[in-house]
């Protein structure tokens, strides 16, 4: 039964007086989570998602005194700038939203349709975001009011990254504070080397080679980066990354000089995880003599703008000024079907016990 706006109204309790509410059936919320993304690529936009981005302790970690006067003072006056120009580049017209949004719907519809197909109406599927909208704890609000009483949630980072799984669950234990009958809830642990996972990857580098006339000569695993004092304080990204390289030349059956990993997208003055991407394909073009190169960026569930920008602009370039002749860029999963089914099997595997 629903209500005048369309909610699901429910069952009235067993043994209930007449006058008790109804309240919604039992569901288990599957609750999706990226990393966000602005509204638009306009300066007050820009700074908003920036501002959010770049205050989580867990991504930069200085001291708040020192931290903060150099964010609000100096970044985000220039930063909002750059950043909103090259979010311009790959902006989704025709949706008014960025490629991040896009993908994540589309997987998120996906999704939805096999969970159900399993589950039926038991479960609901949705998403949300670690920065930006929509919100983790507007969506964890309308599950609960939905009547979700167990949430699964699942960061979509294959590597466990305290910068980025850990973050988004930070916010979904936030979200949970707010709820006075909070539900069950669990998180998704990373799934690096699952086998569905790499057998996606493998087919999209196979994909993306078959393509090319000529081989390329090395395929470069971009993963982003990290500061190096990370990993020595525990990490385990920087081990998750190269384990996922490893299987993934393995299910392709390479040499090992036909792989390697790399690290994008640095910020700050420490040192973060080498090799930089930037730097290594300018070296394989000037040193190594490679013309012909492809990259693979497995820590991203969907492109975005560190993969369409950063990697297919700034790197590419990069490579291309050092003598390199061809430059491969070989898509995230984003919605395939191999991805979808991949992401499917690690929420089942999830929800043992919950849904049988």
């Amino acid at each position: 039964m629903l209500d005048e706006t369309g909610q699901e109204l429910g069952l009235r309790p067993e043994n209930a007086p007449g006058d008790h509410p109804r309240v919604p059936n039992p569901k288990v919320g599957i609750l999706i989570a990226n990393l966000g993304t602005p509204d638009n690529y306009d300066y007050w936009s820009m700074r908003r998602y920036l501002n959010e981005f770049l205050s989580d302790r867990r991504v930069i970690d200085y001291s708040p005194w020192l931290w903060q006067p150099l964010l609000q003072l100096i970044i985000l006056t220039k930063r909002p700038f750059t950043s909103g120009a090259n979010y311009k580049l790959i902006w989704n017209e025709d949706k008014d939203e960025s490629p991040l949004m896009t993908i994540t719907k589309a997987q998120t519809v996906k999704i939805a349709k096999e969970m159900t197909a399993q589950f039926g109406d038991r479960v609901m599927v949705d998403f949300c975001m670690r920065y930006g909208n929509p919100s983790t704890k507007s969506k964890v609000d309308a599950m609960v009011k939905a009547g979700c009483t167990k949430i699964l949630f699942f960061p979509l980072y294959p590597q466990y990254a305290g910068a980025t799984t850990a973050t988004a669950n930070d916010q979904f234990f936030r979200a949970l504070m707010d709820v006075k009958w909070q539900p069950a809830s669990r998180t998704v642990p990373p799934y690096s080397d699952h086998p569905e996972y790499i057998e996606a990857l493998a087919q999209s580098v196979e994909r993306a080679y078959a393509a090319e006339k000529d081989r390329p000569e090395i395929l470069v695993c971009s993963y982003h980066g990290v500061p190096k004092r990370y990993l020595l304080e525990g990490d385990p990204y920087h081990c998750q990354c190269q384990k996922t390289t490893r299987l993934l030349r393995e299910r392709l059956g390479w040499a090992k000089t036909e792989i390697i990993t790399t690290f994008q997208a640095r910020f700050g003055p420490e040192e973060w995880l080498k090799p930089y991407t930037v730097e290594e394909v300018a070296r394989l073009a000037k040193e190594d003599g490679k013309k012909r190169i492809a990259v693979v960026a497995p820590a991203f569930s969907a492109d975005c703008i560190e993969t369409l920008e950063e990697i297919n602009g700034e790197i590419r370039e990069a490579f291309e000024h050092a003598g390199g002749e061809h430059f491969v860029y070989v898509p995230c999963l984003n919605d395939d079907d191999a991805h979808i089914s991949a992401l499917s099997t690690v929420i089942t595997e999830n929800l043992k016990g919950w849904l049988e």
